[in-house]
């Protein structure tokens, strides 16, 4: 499951397909959408303007696992 970090309190789910390109432009949000399966925390979702929170997880079948988690004091060193 890849992480995905946010500096605000929440993104919208067009903004995760956009993100993980998973999607080429916002515009194709709704389409995809109609189109594709798309769970949020276990549940069918096809809203583009779903808050995502951190701990909220997102799967898409073919695409991948996403898990929202919040971007201030992760750690980036190499050590």
């Amino acid at each position: 499951m890849k992480e995905i970090g946010i500096e605000t309190e929440f993104i919208t789910l067009g903004q995760l397909l956009k993100m993980t390109d998973t999607i080429s432009s916002g515009g194709m949000a709704k389409w995809f959408l109609s189109e594709h399966e798309v769970f949020v925390n276990g549940e069918a979702e096809n809203r583009r303007g779903k808050k995502l929170r951190p701990e909220d997880t997102v799967s898409i079948p073919e695409v991948g696992e996403f898990r929202i988690v919040i971007a201030e004091g992760m750690s980036f060193d190499a050590d």
